[in-house]
């Protein structure tokens, strides 16, 4: 069996559940044809580049796939047919990314910003200016060294 890592976009004005049945749904008809879920994100409400559909927003879900190519066909075949889905994605993977995707981890260091818990450029939480191989400039409000 071929693995595939699979995205959707569904309308903003259904609601989370919805979603989530959708997304069984979906997850049954793999399991039907002989395939397996190996990771399911839900990323949440965010805003689109461009309209899709009369929308500005969408409901978007990451499914990691280990089926064969007829169980992704058919779940295609009914996204295609499903007035809720924007959009939808397949990429065939050679291995699934371990752990959370990058969405969630930029995620988590959203909510730890937030926390108060801000890191630097580098990961460090020192000061951001500080370079030792650059010296130092004068602010321009700041007085003149030698200046009456």
């Amino acid at each position: 069996m071929a693995l595939y890592e699979h995205i959707y976009l569904a309308r903003q004005d259904v609601t989370p559940q919805q979603v989530e049945t959708l997304t069984e749904q979906f997850k049954t008809v793999i399991e039907a044809n002989g395939g397996s879920i190996a990771k399911l994100e839900y990323w949440g409400v965010k805003t689109l580049a461009y309209r899709i559909k009369k929308n500005r927003k969408a409901h978007f879900t990451l499914l990691n796939i280990n089926a064969p190519a007829a169980a992704v066909a058919e779940m295609e075949r009914q996204m295609g047919i499903n007035e809720d889905i924007l959009r939808f994605m397949t990429i065939r993977m050679e291995e699934h990314e371990e752990g959370p995707s990058a969405m969630m981890r930029k995620r988590e260091e959203s909510d730890r910003e937030d926390r108060g818990e801000r890191r630097g450029p580098r990961g460090d939480r020192g000061d951001r200016g500080d370079r030792p191989d650059r010296p130092r400039r004068p602010r321009e409000d700041a007085p003149m060294e030698g200046a009456i």
